[in-house]
């Protein structure tokens, strides 16, 4: 999904970035080995960073979910949102880190089902709740909890959408452009595309 408006700041480095920024940045550089691009054009609002950091953190590390899990989720919202930067960097993650076979990535990527019945359970009732703004429906939870699943994940499940609403928008709004290790795994939306009309955005 394309943006209408394209935020004109610049990436930022840890040499010009403001203090809050700057740390964060660092740290990303220790642990990772480079700062993402994402995170670089984030550090202009660095509470944005901060809080997606934050978020994102709690969520890998007190959600419950396996780290399969973890990735169906946040790949799943990416997907859905249209973000070509965080499908590319979690279908990476889930290659490299998550070790979700790779028929379950390329599955989520291409809007097909999952050939595992327990994660399709997951990507389709992370879908809903998505889609339907907090109001899923009493058939689709059902689906969910005969699938192992509870009412704790379904809370769980909302931290991710709004860690990824964080990261989603934001690369939205940079057209943020994707790291050389990610580019193996582009991805591109092409059935959602948004245009302005008259003052209103319609997609």
């Amino acid at each position: 999904m394309s943006s209408n408006y394209k935020i004109k700041l610049s990436a930022l480095t840890t040499e010009n970035a403001e203090p809050d920024a700057k740390s964060l940045l660092e740290s990303a550089k220790k642990n990772l080995g480079f700062i993402p691009n994402m995170y670089a054009y984030m550090a202009n609002a660095p509470i944005l960073l901060d809080s997606y950091l934050y978020a994102y953190a709690l969520f890998r590390q007190k959600s419950g979910f396996t780290s399969v899990e973890q990735e169906v989720i946040f790949l799943t919202i990416s997907k859905e949102n249209g973000c070509h930067y965080c499908v590319a960097a979690h279908s990476f993650v889930g290659d490299a880190m998550s070790k979700v076979p790779s028929e379950v990535t390329d599955a989520i990527r291409e809007g097909i089902t999952i050939p595992d019945a327990k994660l399709q359970a997951l990507s389709a009732y992370t879908k809903v709740l998505l889609n339907s703004r907090g109001h899923p429906c009493e058939a689709s939870t059902a689906a969910f909890f005969a699938a192992g699943y509870s009412e704790t994940d379904i809370l769980n499940i909302i931290q991710a959408i709004s860690v990824k609403v964080l990261s989603n928008y934001a690369n939205h709004l940079f057209q943020t452009p994707l790291d050389d290790v990610f580019k193996a795994r582009a991805w591109q939306e092409t059935s959602q595309t948004q245009t302005c009309d008259t003052g209103k955005c319609n997609a």
